[in-house]
């Protein structure tokens, strides 16, 4: 779980509530013809903009910006881990750590490794399919990216309404009321969906995007290092270069 996210949806909301209830009431900001404009508006939007398949997936991608298990350190160790492994028992020794892994993508190099494919090529093949994985990350993205940019247009759609339903009825003083209350809470509503949601998630989302590749990236050098039968030593100063200094701890002065 990350707690940022949380924390900061939760002090988002929160403050907004504590400032609209030393105002008033919370009755006066919910307004169905607002929200049928703005929520409504947007998902139309945005089903005209990308495929179903596409928005739907977009949900499964949004859980990175609340769940996410981050590796840092330990996935050098334990690449160190099977490097010496290797090394003293051979290649074959680590189909005995396959079942021990949690992370699929190192499975799948480790599984390769054990089934004979030659440096070069596993590392071909696991870069091809980081690849991809960077272009669903960078679909994801771009649906909040414009999920953030549609909310306030429709926003702004909706306060025009609000605002033609006035003049229209100026001699109405009744019908003013409502309708001014479209116009602002429209605007109000897609600033806070674009703002406080989509945006936020978006931006959440690329730094998670940048952090699962390099990852990944760090597994395809370990890997391919172990394949190419190089000093331990030398990956791992190798490997260092993919993280920050600070966090750089070799694993034989332990």
């Amino acid at each position: 779980m990350d707690i940022a996210t949380l924390v900061g949806l939760i002090a988002a909301f929160g403050l907004m509530l504590m400032a609209i209830l030393q105002g008033g009431g919370l009755g006066m900001f919910i307004n169905l013809p607002s929200i049928l404009i703005v929520f409504g508006g947007t998902a139309g939007v945005i089903l005209v903009n990308f495929p179903l398949s596409d928005v739907l997936s977009a949900v499964n991608v949004a859980k990175k910006a609340f769940l996410f298990k981050e590796t840092n350190t330990n996935l050098l160790e334990q690449l160190m881990e099977f490097a010496n492994k290797a090394r003293k028992e051979g290649i074959l020794s680590l189909q005995s750590s396959i079942d021990t892994i949690e992370d699929e993508f190192l499975i799948k190099a480790l599984q390769m490794a054990v089934d004979g494919q030659e440096p070069d090529d596993l590392k071909g093949m696991l870069n091809t399919e980081i690849d991809y994985i960077q272009q669903r990350h960078a679909l994801g993205v771009s649906i909040f990216e414009s999920l953030g940019g549609i909310s306030p247009a429709m926003g702004m759609v909706g306060t025009l309404i609000g605002l033609v339903q006035m003049l229209q009825n100026m001699s109405d003083p009744s019908s003013i009321g409502p309708a001014m209350a479209v116009a602002l809470l429209t605007t109000f509503y897609g600033a806070v969906l674009a703002n406080v949601i989509f945006l936020p998630i978006a931006g959440k989302l690329k730094t998670r995007s940048k952090t699962e590749l390099l990852q990944k990236t760090i597994i395809v050098e370990g890997m391919g290092s172990i394949l190419s039968g190089e000093n331990p030593r030398v990956m791992e100063q190798k490997l260092h270069a993919f993280i920050a200094p600070k966090l750089r701890e070799s694993v034989f002065n332990k």
